[in-house]
């Protein structure tokens, strides 16, 4: 790849940092070129002032770097200490049994106030929202995820996301074509599902299809769908190359979820897991909590582009994540005083305090 190509191109590896300041080897691999993102986790925060120093700081190293988070709600909210506590998006599916006009507009609010403190902390976007089928078989999505009715979930989650819309933060479906449906969790062992294609386009894959509208990224799950093909969907060009971009004709983001999870080495060792992520179509390459593996998958990126492999593809990968940029970055004096920040907050607040699951 030449030098004009090469400046024009974005890093395609997201990494995370050590703790709530930058070592010198934290700022030494931000120099990397191939290093596009960074993202944070419950060991990178104290609180809100912390880590907007943090996130500047970041960006004082690579002001073009994309900066990201998982705040979800529930047990999946890295920054807490000065944010508002967010309820698991299940909730919302309990509150539409009853009360659904309400549970729709509460969504959008959360989506709304979630994005902008994520924006104010920061950050450009967070992993969000949740797209898998609440179906009791996966504890690590449990309540994640927004209903085990499917059209329930879209009509919430797109909700949600029209607020992370508004606020001015891009949204990121997860985990494609649906990781509700399996037992094992990803992060320990490779999970597998063996329905029917048709099953899993009936069922899993529609929130994925009809919430195509909203969606700015899409992170593919690392599941096997066994009578569908023979890869995990991070690794399957059928997965992302025939369905979601050929069949649903997305154009956004495709992020691949953590390298370094057990269940990516059906890939084989990080080199294999960079090219085949990269062969299958995603647009940038997560390798989280490891920097012995962020190494290894620069050292195989920098490989590729000396022997200017996937050129093209990283060019188009370029243009799409300019479009995960926050669009807006609010202050949090202002969002914090702001008369629709305290109704959402206090309401969400009383929902915790006399709700569970």
């Amino acid at each position: 790849m030449n030098d004009a190509v090469l400046k024009a191109t974005p890093g395609v590896l997201m990494l995370d940092v050590q703790g709530k300041t930058l070592t010198a080897q934290d700022k030494d691999l931000l120099q990397h070129p191939q290093v596009g993102g960074v993202i944070l986790f419950s060991r990178n925060v104290d609180d809100a002032e912390q880590v907007l120093t943090l996130t500047s700081a970041i960006r004082e190293q690579r002001p073009e770097i994309l900066l990201a988070v998982d705040q979800e709600g529930g047990r999946v909210q890295r920054l807490r200490e000065g944010f508002t506590r967010l309820p698991p998006m299940l909730m919302f599916g309990h509150l539409w049994r009853t009360q659904p006009e309400h549970a729709l507009k509460l969504a959008q609010e959360t989506g709304w106030l979630m994005a902008s403190e994520v924006l104010a902390a920061g950050f450009d976007f967070s992993f969000a929202p949740v797209l898998d089928l609440q179906t009791g078989l996966s504890e690590v999505i449990g309540n994640r995820a927004f209903s085990e009715d499917k059209d329930v979930l879209i009509s919430l989650a797109s909700a949600f996301m029209s607020g992370m819309h508004e606020a001015g933060m891009a949204t990121t479906g997860k985990h494609f074509p649906g990781h509700g449906s399996v037992e094992a969790d990803s992060h320990l062992a490779l999970p597998i599902d063996n329905r029917s294609l048709q099953q899993i386009r009936d069922e899993d894959l529609q929130p994925f299809v009809r919430c195509l509208p909203w969606l700015d990224a899409v992170m593919p799950a690392h599941v096997l769908y066994a009578q569908a093909d023979a890869h995990c969907a991070g690794f399957s060009p059928f997965w992302l190359q025939t369905v979601l971009r050929g069949e649903l004709g997305f154009e956004g983001v495709i992020f691949s979820d953590d390298l370094v999870m057990e269940a990516a080495s059906a890939a084989g060792a990080m080199p294999q897991r960079v090219e085949q992520a990269l062969m299958a179509g995603c647009d940038m390459l997560l390798v989280c909590n490891n920097q012995d593996a962020a190494r290894e998958a620069l050292t195989t990126l920098d490989g590729l582009t000396q022997a200017n492999t996937f050129a093209a593809q990283l060019g188009q990968s370029s243009a799409r994540l300019e479009r995960m940029r926050r669009r807006q970055t609010p202050q949090w004096g202002d969002l914090q005083h702001s008369a629709r920040w305290r109704s959402v907050h206090e309401e969400l607040k009383q929902m915790l305090a006399h709700h569970t699951l």
